[in-house]
């Protein structure tokens, strides 16, 4: 940071008057403040880092009160500092305003391979922050452990379950994939059965994975009650609203069983839940059943959730949860982003894989593709709908997707023509007025949008292929 970005640092300050997620304050008026581990420890342990700027008084109406001693207080900050591990390496910088002396300390974000930073005077446990919002908070047990298992590769999803054994497996289904593992491997198709459990990771040191027991066991919440998935519908857009009748839940289940079988449940809960209307699509000219969300965007949401969960034993008393509310629909699963990847990249570069195994085990049985494709295929369902934009999000170990019931709003090119439907059109009208010649692609691109979402309507519904179809909108 430069003496100019600093002063301006200083005016923003006096504009927004509160600290941020990257922006922490300190008055450091009559000395160095004794405490700033907490805001070393959380600002290492973000990508974005953050900087603290000493001068400002916050309990005075951001007072701008200036630093005791400029260099005293930065010999103090690098004391500081060096008592954190890793170390950190703040960027000092000093400038003088209007006869005062202000610092700033900014603190770069450390890799992941070396989180969590923290305060060696109260060790790891008790020493590890993390900002949340202006706030310096208490890494929890689970948030410092994913930082290690990451770094130390730990495969949660062929941990040895040794209440399980290969006799209690369904013996079926495990051989199919067996079958399914060989083809196209001809030396490991000319392994014997053992070592290719053991090489494939169906046991390990002879003892049943994790994987296996939640992809061939008859009952995997025998061994993991809570690694399952709890299904509720809300009469409102809060937990805790309630029905006329005082119902505080629509309907609810407790999905149990194996991955796949989970999987299909689950969609058919969501299913069941989901309100229809019928429509007609210009296209085909077939009625099509349409549901309050593309029921592909929340297979492939869900299954994301049943594989890429944290299986960790820190977990285990965390069920995945889907939540459907009045308004909207939550995915809710153990474990936040793993690895590097941040928000913004979902569904855009290779991410790092939890369980690498069972991601494996499912392609080979055809249930997922393990090419990255969920997150794009999600927008690309939502999009089709005319759908707001399914939210991510990573909240303290918990990741979340949420799908909205709001549309798209309406370009300006469409809302002229949503105008221009107020007196029926026809087909020719219409891509005349879009000055398209291709009347097949104006409908296509975009009439059959406009149909699909309730805005533009057929005059002739029961014959959408009639020469005499016309269409428009609800002024009409």
């Amino acid at each position: 940071m430069t003496s100019e970005e600093l002063l301006q640092q200083l005016k923003n300050i006096q504009n927004i008057k509160c600290e941020t997620q990257t922006l922490e304050l300190k008055s450091a008026e009559k000395g160095c403040p004794t405490r700033l581990y907490d805001s070393l420890s959380s600002f290492s342990n973000q990508d974005s880092g953050g900087v603290i700027v000493f001068g400002v008084n916050e309990a005075q109406g951001y007072r701008e009160v200036g630093v005791y001693d400029a260099q005293d207080i930065q010999k103090k900050i690098n004391e500081q500092c060096l008592q954190m591990e890793p170390v950190v390496r703040p960027i000092l910088t000093v400038v003088e305003k209007e006869g005062k002396s202000f610092a700033a300390a900014e603190i770069p974000g450390i890799d992941i391979a070396e989180r969590p930073c923290y305060y060696k005077g109260k060790g790891r446990l008790k020493g590890s922050y993390i900002r949340i919002g202006d706030s310096d908070e208490p890494m929890t047990e689970y948030e410092i452990y994913s930082y290690e298992a990451y770094r130390k590769k730990y495969q949660d999803d062929i941990r040895e379950v040794t209440r399980a054994s290969l006799q209690a497996l369904d013996k079926t289904a495990l051989d199919k994939y067996i079958i399914l593992l060989k083809e196209g491997k001809p030396k490991l198709a000319a392994m014997d059965e053992q070592s290719i459990y053991e090489l494939m990771s169906v046991t390990h040191n002879h003892n049943v994975t994790l994987s296996s027991v939640l992809l061939f066991s008859p009952y995997p919440q025998a061994y993991f009650p809570q690694f399952c998935i709890t299904a509720v519908v809300v009469p409102g857009k809060e937990v805790g609203a309630v029905d006329d009748d005082g119902a505080r839940f629509l309907d609810n289940a407790r999905i149990e069983g194996t991955i796949p079988e989970m999987l299909e449940e689950a969609i058919s809960f969501v299913k069941r839940n989901m309100r229809k209307k019928t429509i007609i699509n210009p296209a085909t000219g077939k009625r099509e059943d349409r549901t309050d969300y593309p029921v592909t965007a929340i297979r492939e949401a869900i299954l994301n959730a049943l594989v890429h969960r944290d299986y960790s034993i820190h977990t285990e008393g965390m069920p995945i949860q889907i939540l459907m509310f009045e308004d909207r629909m939550e995915i809710r699963n153990p474990g936040g982003i793993y690895g590097r990847m941040s928000i913004d990249q979902l569904g855009k570069v290779q991410a790092d894989t939890r369980n690498p195994v069972l991601a494996l085990a499912l392609e080979v049985l055809d249930i997922t593709e393990n090419r990255y494709s969920g997150i794009p295929t999600i927008r690309r369902e939502m999009k089709a709908y005319n759908l707001v934009p399914a939210e991510f999000s990573d909240e303290r170990g918990n990741f979340i997707v949420k799908f909205y019931k709001k549309t798209l709003e309406n370009s300006a090119e469409e809302n002229s023509l949503i105008e221009f439907c107020h007196t029926p059109r026809s087909r020719k009208e219409i891509s005349e007025f879009l000055k398209i010649k291709s009347v097949a692609y104006a409908m296509k691109r975009y009439v059959q949008p406009l149909i699909e979402s309730g805005k533009i309507k057929l005059t002739i519904p029961d014959t959408p292929k009639s020469t005499q179809q016309k269409y428009y909108s609800e002024a009409f």
